[in-house]
């Protein structure tokens, strides 16, 4: 398999120039087609001479992400289901501008990403792990699902500029757990010569590897923290994520208190309604206590329905209800109502239906 055109640095790319007689210039010219100008293929490089596009494609891969559909949605969501040059499946959500949802006065358009082929934690409520954990994506695989979105979604009258200015790292699998293949993809993402995109409109989310926490505290860059907290105390969330027998809300708690000690940012607590689960009123108190602890914002998303799960949403009179249950704590709180509702948008829903549809056609 040839080496993909994103995975390549400007030193690692006038290397390659250097040794193919070329001069080290068109480095920059290359990946300025690949990260800002969402070139479609190797002819859209019209600076760049033929035969050096030629040599281009045969010693690189353009794209190690291929569309295979997307969904639009009624609230102008959007999911993309991506195709792996081993035929697995992974997901992206585009998201449209929503006022304060991860901490900025507007999110613009927000990409949310996928850096797994499944997950392997078995958080009891999403779809992402029911067909098992496959693979760790590679840096080139996430940062192509947003440069193909890029070219996707970018028409001629907005060439000069991006279309996607903020990335939340919580689609399918859980990011921590690839971590080092995710901080080189966000070194791309976040270089001026990649796509430019901000570290701190770049929100990585956990469901409580605390070691990794930790890690991410300690790193130089200023990415954001979101927490998937699903429960605001130790008996309810074991119900739904195994993780929390590992690293129960304490410790959780502790390693959060850390990175917010060192990085002075937001981090978001994400929670997810699921009627008769998580709604109760009693869940209210602690859940601002822990947000007050951590100087968090909550974020409520009522429940993606997921087929061949038992859970289900809540009505909109008790999601109403906890979220001004919170309000009157004083907790920063957004209720995320329609993001994606009438499009399989829970994490894993597009890719487990797209499998399923291909088992049954090869019978």
């Amino acid at each position: 398999m040839l080496p993909p055109i994103s995975s390549q640095s400007p030193e690692s790319l006038k290397n390659w120039l250097v040794q193919h007689n070329e001069p080290t210039y068109r480095a920059d010219q290359i990946l300025q087609w690949v990260h800002q100008k969402a070139a479609v293929d190797w002819s859209a490089m019209s600076n760049i001479p033929d035969s050096l596009r030629n040599q281009l494609a045969e010693a690189f891969q353009f794209s190690t992400v291929e569309a295979a559909q997307e969904q639009g949605s009624l609230d102008t969501t959007l999911k993309y289901l991506w195709k792996l040059n081993d035929g697995q499946f992974v997901e992206s959500v585009l998201i449209p501008a929503n006022p304060a949802l991860y901490g900025e006065s507007s999110d613009r358009h927000t990409l949310c990403v996928s850096t797994q082929v499944g997950c392997a934690y078995g958080c009891r409520f999403c779809a992402s792990g029911l067909g098992g954990f496959k693979r760790n994506l590679t840096p080139a695989e996430i940062v192509d699902q947003v440069l193909a979105v890029e070219r996707i979604r970018r028409d001629a009258a907005s060439a000069r500029e991006r279309l996607i200015t903020n990335l939340v790292i919580m689609g399918m699998g859980e990011p921590m757990a690839n971590y080092e293949n995710l901080m080189e993809a966000l070194e791309t993402l976040n270089a001026e010569w990649g796509a430019g995109i901000g570290a701190r409109k770049i929100t990585i989310s956990t469901s409580g590897l605390v070691p990794r926490i930790l890690d991410l505290a300690h790193h130089p860059k200023q990415y954001r923290l979101a927490i998937s907290l699903h429960g605001a105390t130790d008996a309810v969330r074991e119900k739904i994520m195994p993780i929390n027998q590992r690293y129960p809300l304490k410790e959780l708690a502790a390693a959060a208190s850390e990175y917010q000690s060192v990085k002075n940012g937001m981090i978001t607590l994400e929670y997810i309604l699921i009627e008769g689960i998580n709604d109760h009123p009693e869940q209210i108190s602690p859940l601002a206590q822990l947000a007050t602890e951590l100087r968090a914002k909550v974020n409520l998303i009522p429940y993606n329905h997921v087929d061949g799960l038992e859970w289900n949403r809540p009505s909109i009179g008790t999601q109403d209800a906890f979220l001004n249950g919170l309000k009157a704590l004083g907790t920063p709180v957004t209720l995320r109502r329609e993001k994606g509702h009438d499009i399989d948008a829970a994490c894993g829903q597009l890719r487990l239906r797209t499998e399923k549809e291909l088992a049954e056609e090869a019978l």
